[in-house]
């Protein structure tokens, strides 16, 4: 059994930041890569970040390049998510996913086996 638990979404501005956390309990992931995803209403899951499991290599989305950046604290079984300069298009559910496999590409979700409950994140005017 693992949990991941998200926070740090919420309401905020065009231009404006947010950091978001993943918290794992029930297990350590310091041997595994983690991933960022997002979903907004009636679109497909989508790709956002991944992080190795050492911190050493990252990956990120065309989207979200040189605005976000994803870090991880394997001590606290934590990941992060900081998001600068959000945009309209940035809004959605944001989910923290451990992977698992390697059968795939690192953005693939097929290769995330446990996934948080998400946490809204809403960009506005």
């Amino acid at each position: 059994q693992v949990q991941l638990v998200e926070s740090g979404g919420g309401l905020v501005q065009a231009g404006g930041s947010l950091r978001l956390s993943c918290a794992a309990s029930g297990r350590t992931f310091s041997s595994n890569s983690m991933g960022w995803f997002r979903q907004a209403p009636g679109k497909e899951r989508e790709f956002v970040a991944r992080i190795s499991s050492g911190g050493g290599t990252t990956t990120y989305a065309d989207s979200v390049k040189g605005r976000f950046t994803i870090s991880r604290d394997n001590a606290k079984n934590t990941v992060y998510l900081q998001m600068n300069s959000l945009k309209l298009e940035d809004t959605g559910v944001y989910y923290c996913a451990v992977r698992t496999r390697t059968g795939y590409t690192s953005s693939s979700p097929l290769n995330y086996d446990y996934w948080g409950q998400g946490t809204q994140v809403t960009v506005s005017s």
